[in-house]
């Protein structure tokens, strides 16, 4: 029997050594999210070594000031992760809206809490970070997804795009959630 005490889940900035775990988590996630066509498009491009390494690079020498990589953590490990930074919308105010750029709870990790947690997570670093509202582009589909945001107090803005790869993969429909953060 193991009487180690077992670390609180939790939430917290991402190290540069779990690049590569947020690079698998990522993948494994793509797999699961997307369309066969274009998950198979997306990683077709990418391999594991590339995704590590854009990751360690976010991390440890953000190009911005303000991106951030934080991690959901069980037992110590990271299950779950979010980028978050100032938006590059074209109708943005980058010193005002915050943006997520990824967030992703690993598969076998859902519907445990990290992802309320993390969500939580978010909100703190961007309103710490001084933004007054954050933007969150949603795949139309992702129901789990927009259930959480909307229970969370986000809702859809009206902006809609569509994201693909290449010609051979069906486009994603997005729609772009906000929410004040004051």
């Amino acid at each position: 029997m193991n009487d180690a005490p077992r670390t609180p889940d939790s939430c917290r900035l991402a190290l540069p050594s779990e690049a590569e775990r947020l690079a698998a988590i990522q993948r494994r996630s793509w797999e699961q999210q997307f369309p066969g066509d274009v998950a198979r498009s997306i990683l077709g491009h990418l391999d594991l070594a590339t995704m590590t390494q854009s990751w360690e690079t976010a991390i440890a020498r953000p190009p911005l000031a303000k991106l951030r990589v934080l991690v959901a953590v069980e037992d110590g490990r990271p299950v779950g992760f979010a980028a978050v930074g100032p938006s590059d919308d074209p109708d943005a105010d980058p010193a005002a809206d915050g943006l997520v750029g990824e967030f992703i709870i690993d598969p076998p990790a859902q519907n445990q809490g990290h992802g309320s947690r993390l969500l939580n997570a978010v909100a703190d670093t961007l309103r710490a970070d001084s933004f007054s509202r954050a933007t969150w582009w949603v795949r139309s589909n992702d129901d789990r997804l927009r259930a959480l945001l909307e229970s969370s107090g986000w809702a859809a803005d009206g902006a809609h795009q569509a994201v693909g790869t290449d010609e051979d993969a069906a486009p994603v429909k997005m729609l772009r959630f906000h929410t004040a953060l004051a």
